[in-house]
């Protein structure tokens, strides 16, 4: 009898989990839906329960009336992209979505209905939804107890110091553009800065990678588990506009404040110059010390380095040591031109974009310029090497073109790697273009439209365009890196108001700073306000024979100008030039190609105030 209860006990107790198991989940709550141009963003509220295991996700083209099954997602995020690819005829999509319970052995009830209708957007509400879509990366895959920024969106406990710089600033936007409260982004970063005060430092500097649950250091490479100045740097440029940006008198944002110049006066600058060393070091290491024996010399995106090292109030670096260490190479200020544009500093046509995006987040180079140049107009012409680069396509990598171009560090099909005009492999970086917008932005508002229009069912996701893509390759990453998500809300934002240049220029350590260094005031940048379409110029023949060839220049007033002929890299010196004033109307100037070597050449017209225009042209034997 004992035995037959105790069987009839464990048989019962067998069940209860098979019981539990088939129990109908509830359906979600708060669905939504919201259209734009070529997609509609479904998102619901999670159903709390452990063993969810995924939504199924309907949709209805009829209003509402019959759906079908559009995909099944994870528990998390919730939140899917619908790519419409809607063009012309705007339609309305309606959604349902059922919870599911341990794999499909119990399904919930559909939740309420939600509907959206795409709609033609301007380039304002383009920028809006780019800008908002990326800042999702820092704010809604935020680690959770440190708040800091992941590595990467499927990073479990890696955080990134230079990346949570970044997502400061993309926090500081969202509390400007409304998408966020004040309040939200002001317990963000005491989240963030509180976190900050008890992880690693070394010599008051940071890891490159932080464990975000712990505050250890999580090492980068062999030799490199202690402090990253760069990175440090990147970090410092974020706190140091949050500190301009919430000055409000209440003891929150006065205690933030504190928190974030205690932060900043820590760090001890003058110990990376190595024992008074002329240069300041990237890295130091209590385990290996100064193994990875790495010098910030220019130029490359750590030239911030140097402003902030002259800039610490507690543990300064004289301003000298900006020409001693970053611009000592003879070599740091080039005569090189590429396509027509001055490069200033740098190789290869000024490197990959991000030399031109990380240092600048903040600081505002527009009013400034050291011994050797403008950094705005030097960062300018970088963007627009790139551009006019990809227009010319000489490798012939499928896609290039003036609204599809952007080379710098980005995930590729083989890896992680960085690109630039000498080492292009055929992978596109979203936020090469998009970070430049405010030294180019007719040819980065291109780019966007193109890469969100023509590419985003492959593009486009949760967070904003994805990291790279090889269209060659017919490969696209679906990764996200907040190195390259910060970037594009930071510089859009600098682009449209001047936001983070304007908090962070006005911290009062930098301009002094910037004068040690031997900066001085420069008023030489001015927007171009003649639009490109108000020019039109064709050049004729082409290809152009052993002979003549015609410019055609219309204009819609009599302008200065100036037609170069270079080579097919635009290198200088010029192998033509003309200059003079342009009647209003139509302009006619010949060339004679005679003597020239047959091959690919360019004509760069340059008109004060607008954008330099570009044709190529061939030269043939005949």
């Amino acid at each position: 009898m004992r035995q037959i209860t105790t069987a009839k006990i464990v048989l019962f107790v067998g069940l209860c989990p098979i019981f539990l198991r088939g129990q109908v989940p509830d359906p979600p709550t708060y669905v939504g839906a919201d259209g734009y141009e070529k997609h509609v963003e479904v998102r619901w509220q999670p159903v709390n329960d452990a063993q969810i295991t995924g939504y199924q996700v309907f949709r209805s083209m009829d209003g509402g009336h019959t759906f079908e099954h559009l995909r099944t997602v994870g528990p998390a995020p919730t939140v899917i992209v619908d790519w419409t690819g809607d063009e012309g005829d705007y339609l309305t999509r309606c959604y349902r979505i059922r919870s599911v319970r341990n794999n499909g052995l119990a399904i919930s009830d559909f939740s309420q209905t939600a509907c959206a209708q795409t709609a033609p957007m301007t380039d304002e509400e383009l920028l809006d939804m780019v800008q908002r879509y990326t800042f999702r990366y820092f704010w809604d895959f935020a680690h959770p107890v440190s708040g800091m920024a992941r590595e990467r969106i499927s990073s479990v406990f890696t955080v990134t110091t230079g990346g949570t710089g970044f997502g400061i600033l993309a926090v500081l936007v969202g509390a400007e553009r409304g998408w966020i409260t004040r309040q939200q982004a002001l317990d963000r970063l005491i989240q963030i800065v509180s976190f900050l005060q008890f992880a690693d430092r070394f010599h008051g500097a940071f890891s490159h990678w932080i464990n975000g649950t712990t505050g250890k250091a999580l090492p980068f490479s062999a030799y490199d588990d202690g402090a990253d100045l760069v990175e440090t740097a990147f970090l410092m440029q974020g706190l140091l506009a949050a500190r301009q940006y919430f000055d409000h008198n209440d003891p929150q944002e006065a205690g933030l404040r504190a928190a974030i110049t205690s932060l900043w006066h820590g760090v001890e600058w003058s110990w990376f110059r190595r024992n008074n060393s002329p240069v300041l070091y990237w890295h130091w290491s209590p385990n290996y010390g100064w193994q990875m024996n790495f010098p910030l010399r220019g130029f490359n995106e750590t030239q911030l380095v140097y402003l902030l090292a002259a800039a610490s109030p507690t543990h300064p670096v004289p301003g000298s040591l900006y020409q001693s260490g970053w611009a000592v190479s003879p070599n740091y200020c080039t005569p090189a031109v590429y396509f027509g544009y001055p490069i200033y500093t740098g190789l290869n046509g000024g490197g990959p974009m991000f030399f031109a995006h990380y240092s600048y987040l903040g600081f505002d180079p527009r009013g400034w310029r050291d011994a050797c140049c403008n950094y705005f107009i030097r960062n300018r012409h970088h963007a627009l090497i790139q551009w006019e680069y990809a227009k010319l396509n000489p490798k012939k990598f499928l896609g290039y073109s003036a609204e599809c171009w952007g080379l710098t560090a980005c995930d590729a099909p083989n890896g992680y790697f960085a690109f630039d005009i000498a080492n292009d492999q055929g992978t596109i970086a979203p936020t090469a273009a998009l970070a430049s917008m405010p030294y180019t932005p007719e040819q980065s508002m291109a780019a966007l439209r193109y890469f969100y229009r023509h590419l985003g069912e492959r593009l486009w996701g949760i967070c904003g365009f994805y990291d790279a893509f090889n269209l060659t390759q017919n490969w696209f990453a679906n990764s996200y890196l907040a190195i390259d998500q910060g970037p594009i809300v930071a510089m859009i934002e600098n682009y449209r108001t001047g936001l983070l240049w304007r908090l962070f220029m006005q911290n009062p350590e930098i301009e002094p700073a910037l004068l040690a260094c031997g900066f001085q005031p420069d008023s030489s940048v001015s927007a171009p306000t003649l639009p490109t379409e108000a020019i039109e110029c064709a050049l004729f023949p082409n290809p152009v024979g052993k002979g003549f060839f015609w410019v055609k220049i219309t204009a819609p007033k009599a302008l200065p100008y100036q037609i170069e002929v270079l080579n097919v890299l635009g290198k200088s010196p010029a192998i033509a030039r003309q200059e003079g004033w342009l009647n209003a109307g139509e302009n006619l100037f010949p060339f004679s190609s005679t003597h020239w070597p047959k091959g690919w050449y360019l004509m760069r017209l340059q008109i004060p105030d607008a954008h330099p225009i570009v044709r190529y042209f061939w030269i043939t034997d005949d």
